[in-house]
Parts: structure tokens; sequence; C-alpha cells
């Protein structure tokens, strides 16, 4: 483009496409939304139809817990399958590690009274 061709305010309407900025700094994007990889992780979980708890199906990227709890229900129950949804920030969650487990479960080991092998259970007793 020629200086000839670039009108005073740094626009031109070279090529029939309207006002075409002719700066360096060519706008992307509205300066107030930020970009999707700054939002946070949420972790997901389901409750199926027959399920009896919550299930982790996945984790989203989301501005916030109104956002990530509307996209949860587009992309994890897309075939009607729960009856209820928790979004979770993955920064709120504390999580024992799987490489200590031995040495984190060791101490409840040891507690056999704690196991209800010692009981029979009824047969009308549903979901033990």
């Amino acid at each position: 483009m020629t200086e000839e061709s670039a009108s005073a305010d740094g626009f031109t309407a070279e090529g029939g496409h309207g006002a075409v900025p002719t700066g360096p700094a060519v706008p992307t994007g509205s300066p107030t939304r930020s970009p999707r990889n700054s939002w946070p992780l949420w972790e997901v979980f389901v409750r199926g139809k027959r399920g009896l708890n919550h299930v982790h199906v996945g984790s989203l990227h989301a501005a916030d817990g109104e956002m990530a709890l509307g996209n949860a229900r587009d992309v994890y129950t897309r075939r009607n399958e729960g009856v209820s949804i928790w979004v979770v920030p993955a920064g709120a969650i504390t999580a024992s590690s799987p490489d200590e487990k031995d040495a984190f479960f060791a101490p409840s080991g040891d507690k056999v009274y704690r196991h209800p092998t010692f009981y029979e259970i009824p047969d009308n007793v549903p979901h033990m």
C-alpha cells in the first residue's frame, strides 16, 4: 500500500472492502474478554439416572461457575444421561497421590473392626 492510498485517519478503502486499518497494530479481539486459555480449569461430576453418586467425567475451561455448568451440560450430558451436575474449580481440589497410597492408607489396615465383615447383611437392605 502506498502512502497516497492511506487516508489521514489511518484507514483505507482500497480493494472495495471498506475501511481497513493501515497502522502496524491491528486489533484482534475485544479488549475486555480474556483469552480462553487463561480461564480456570473446572472438574465435572455427573450423577446418572441410575447412579447413586456423582462420577468424575472430565474437565473443561470456563470463565465462571455458571459458564462451566452450562458447558458441562452441553459436553457431558448430550444423550440425556444425567440428572445432576457438579462443577468444581480444579484449584479447590486437594488429593492424595497414588504413588504414596501404601503410606497414606497404612493406618487403616490394622483396624479390622472398621470393616463390616463380622455382620450379616439382610437381603432386603439394598446398595450395601
